[in-house]
């Protein structure tokens, strides 16, 4: 069995306050124009420049967010007391990055990271902060920006339980007019055998009425009341239908991945994307990817059943109620930190680590999938290692034909961006 890199042996995570970093680009894979001073190549004039790219030495934790036209990006760095979430916008060049949130308190987490996204004309953002009352007492906070990010909101925290525990691995989306967060939930764990759950809310921003805009939040919802500890969740909308996918416990130590849905009736009981059986007794630090295009839904995990460690995804034509069987990705060596979107003619294009060779030596993979399982050409991306060092790296369409990639250096100790034509993979 590959043994996934962050393994968390028991339902504790490390808190992992360590340097903020991610990849080098493969040199010879990535588009000339905008390395060409440092691969002494010609420029070309059609590429995206990207050598602006905002983040600076020590920054971490990218997440990206399409807006349709351009790219979100987020990232925290150094700033002289502790950290700053900045973000940026991309569309053929950075805007000035804005500052999100700064100080002494954030959770820094190689796994655990903030996101920020467009909803309509405003900004919607998130990150971690600590409560002050031990090491794994943190919890999430939320500010919104009706000024494109010159100002934020007084922070906002959507979990009311107010016990010294962790609140974590957030997902937004929105339903309709109305933003909501899910995210996971530490409030049963004062006790020793305490489960970690999955909870959700509608936030104070954005839309009107009781359920979460301008009328206040709506009331926490229990999604889930037994899930895997620390692992990444993901969040769609399906045709109207909000999804929320995550990494299940079940009796057994069985950590398989499943979805729950809002009907018009409220929130569905959780099913499995797929069994694989999957018996670990630890939290493997390996949530799923999830991608809509009106009722058609991808998602990406890795698993391990049997000791076969693998990156999987499946397809549903019917907004995530059910699944077809799942296609295997990897070249035999994987370690997951998946990402997925869907392409206009209704394919995935999916990316994961893999190691490569001996010692720490790992790749950032993607391969184009269609429904039918029919897949393409494995495609190297960048170069990176395999340890928590390298992060999370995160994909997101810009525009109608392209792909960006952020993801962490750890010998540059620095986020990096590339930009890739998805006529590039081969359909």
């Amino acid at each position: 069995m590959t043994t996934p890199a962050s393994v968390i042996p028991n339902r504790r995570r490390a808190p992992a306050r360590t340097s903020l970093t991610i990849p080098r680009i493969l040199a010879a894979l990535v588009p000339c124009g905008w390395l060409s001073a440092v691969l002494g190549c010609s420029p070309d004039p059609s590429a995206p420049d990207l050598s602006a790219a905002p983040p600076g030495p020590g920054s971490g934790q990218p997440f990206l967010a399409s807006d349709g036209t351009g790219v979100w990006m987020s990232w925290l760095e150094p700033a002289p007391e502790g950290y700053r979430l900045a973000a940026s916008r991309f569309d053929g060049s950075w805007t000035d990055p804005v500052t999100v949130a700064e100080g002494d308190g954030f959770f820094v987490n190689w796994a655990d990271f903030p996101s920020i996204r467009a909803v309509g004309d405003r900004l919607v953002g998130h990150w971690l902060w600590r409560g002050g009352k031990g090491t794994y007492d943190y919890g999430v906070r939320i500010a919104w920006s009706e000024d494109g990010g010159a100002t934020w909101s007084a922070p906002w925290t959507p979990h009311e339980d107010d016990t010294p525990t962790e609140h974590g691995f957030v997902s937004m989306f929105v339903d309709g007019d109305v933003v909501w967060a899910a995210w996971l939930d530490g409030r049963a764990m004062v006790e020793p055998s305490g489960p970690m759950s999955l909870r959700a809310r509608s936030l104070p921003v954005g839309g009107t009425g009781g359920t979460g805009g301008t009328d206040g939040p709506g009331p926490e919802v229990l999604l889930d009341a037994r899930i895997c500890e620390c692992c990444q969740t993901s969040a769609v909308v399906a045709a109207g239908t909000p999804v929320v996918a995550f990494r299940d416990r079940a009796e057994g130590e069985v950590r398989d991945i499943h979805v729950t849905r809002r009907l018009a009736d409220g929130w569905t009981g959780s099913i499995p994307v797929h069994e694989d059986g999957w018996v670990i007794g630890g939290c493997p630090v390996n949530g799923p990817a999830m991608a809509a295009l009106e009722a058609l839904v991808a998602i990406a995990w890795f698993t391990a059943p049997n000791g076969e460690a693998q990156v999987n995804v499946a397809f549903s034509a019917d907004k995530a109620a059910s699944f077809g069987p799942p296609v295997r990705l990897d070249s035999g060596r994987p370690l997951g930190r998946t990402g997925v979107v869907l392409l206009d003619d209704g394919s995935a294009l999916v990316t994961w680590l893999e190691e490569e060779g001996a010692g720490t030596a790992a790749a950032i993979l993607s391969r184009r999938v269609t429904p039918d399982g029919d897949l393409g050409e494995t495609r190297r991306l960048a170069t990176t290692e395999s340890g928590r060092a390298s992060g999370v790296p995160r994909i997101a369409r810009l525009g109608d034909g392209n792909l960006m990639l952020a993801w962490t250096d750890p010998t540059e100790d620095r986020v990096r961006v590339s930009v890739f034509a998805l006529d590039d993979w081969a359909r």
